[in-house]
């Protein structure tokens, strides 16, 4: 019996996770997960192939044995701040006899899209509909099966840097597999924590993660703008670290054990000592002045989101408030920083509707973009699924990938 397996492949600045799925009548069967440090990318670029190769290998190591399936394509998470969209409108004649509308004739859509001029170095990445119109009847989310003479939609074009992608491509062929689909992640994590109806009202999703913080909004359950920005998780622990004159991981641990993104968050202040470093002896601050610190960068990345929805003309669409996922949601008082910010209800977002298998153990914010690379884009060229072999799980040995993930997360 044929297994509709679909595998999904996050490439984080801090962390690169994979995921192996099967997609059954009943929803998605998480058959493996696995983890990775991740020290060859940068703000959502590859700066470094044959890092990035290796963090892919391990966790796709990982996955693979725990599922007992090896697989060779892999949907891959496109982000970084080379990203851009536009929205594009065009329409094609529907010419048979019937003037019924087939799915020929939103390939044909599809296909005009692709003609479009765009810069040498750019590539198209999706072409998403918004909406559809047809005899310039608007609100159509699906139009195959009605009669008219002419087909129109509106189309979210997300627009790619090529030798981003081209580096992409090659990490992934380096480290023994093929790119099956890429998938840009702020799409790949509304997918997973987004309501249909808040997509309906309109919904901005937040996802934080270590180099950038990718943006979403959706209204009348159509996609209407992305973006990717340059400031998160990162520059916020560089803060930390810049400031107190501690090494990297020890900002780290500070942030996650004892930061929050806004002062009216803290319960209980009190102090934290840090240990010295050479001749500087043990230090104690207040969480006060720790929080300080990490509020000043949260609310300039909360404010240049909300300046970038408003100049995108959609902040007075949004009704059903702000949905924050991402490593970097997990910060004490993120929603409430950014309820103060935006100026309307916020909520963590956790993976929905993953069904069996392994999925509490991606049922976190930090997780939002991998789960939803395993369900794959609506509208893809590709329905996602690959190819597969059974391993023999005692025919490798993990134990030196194992070591390498949780000396990683000790240190932090």
């Amino acid at each position: 019996m044929k297994k509709n397996i679909i595998a999904g492949l996050d490439l984080g600045t801090t962390k690169v996770c994979a995921v192996i799925a099967e997609k059954t009548d009943s929803g998605i069967n998480i058959l493996g997960f696995g983890v990775s440090p991740s020290e060859g990318l940068n703000r959502g670029l590859v700066a470094n192939i044959s890092k990035t190769a290796e963090a892919i290998t391990d966790a796709m190591k990982i996955a693979s044995n725990r599922a007992g399936l090896e697989v060779k394509e892999l949907n891959v998470g496109v982000a970084g701040e080379h990203i851009t969209s536009l929205r594009h409108r065009n329409y094609v004649t529907i010419n048979n006899p019937e003037h019924e509308i087939a799915e020929s004739d939103l390939d044909r859509l599809k296909s005009d899209v692709l003609t479009i001029r765009i810069p040498s170095d750019r590539q198209i990445l999706h072409i998403i509909p918004e909406e559809y119109f047809v005899d310039y009847q608007g609100g159509i989310e699906d139009p195959i099966g009605m009669c008219g003479s002419r087909l129109e939609a509106v189309n979210h074009v997300v627009l790619a840097s090529v030798p981003a992608i081209q580096n992409i491509k090659r990490s992934v062929e380096r480290a023994g597999y093929s790119v099956k689909d890429y998938i840009l992640q702020p799409v790949a994590s509304s997918l997973s924590v987004l309501e249909d109806n808040e997509k309906d009202l309109g919904v901005l999703l937040i996802d934080i993660g270590g180099g950038t913080t990718d943006i979403a909004v959706y209204h009348r359950r159509a996609i209407k703008h992305t973006k990717v920005i340059g400031v998160a998780g990162n520059q916020v622990t560089n803060d930390i670290r810049e400031t107190l004159g501690i090494v990297s991981a020890d900002a780290e641990k500070l942030k996650k054990e004892y930061g929050f993104a806004s002062e009216g968050s803290i319960i209980k202040d009190e102090d934290i000592f840090l240990k010295g470093v050479g001749a500087r002896g043990n230090i104690k601050i207040p969480i006060t002045l720790l929080t300080q610190i990490i509020s000043v960068r949260m609310r300039e990345l909360f404010s240049l989101i909300d300046n970038e929805v408003r100049q995108a003309g959609f902040k007075n669409k949004i009704k059903g408030g702000v949905v924050l996922a991402g490593g970097g949601s997990l910060l004490k008082g993120c929603t409430e920083l950014a309820e103060e910010v935006f100026g309307m209800p916020s909520r963590i977002g956790v993976p929905l509707e993953l069904g069996s298998g392994l999925s509490a153990e991606v049922e976190s914010p930090e997780f939002a973009t991998v789960a939803g690379l395993i369900k794959g884009i609506p509208g893809s060229t590709s329905d996602g699924f690959t190819t597969v072999k059974t391993v023999s799980t005692k025919k490798i040995d993990f134990t030196k990938v194992f070591r390498k993930v949780q000396d990683f997360f000790d240190n932090l």
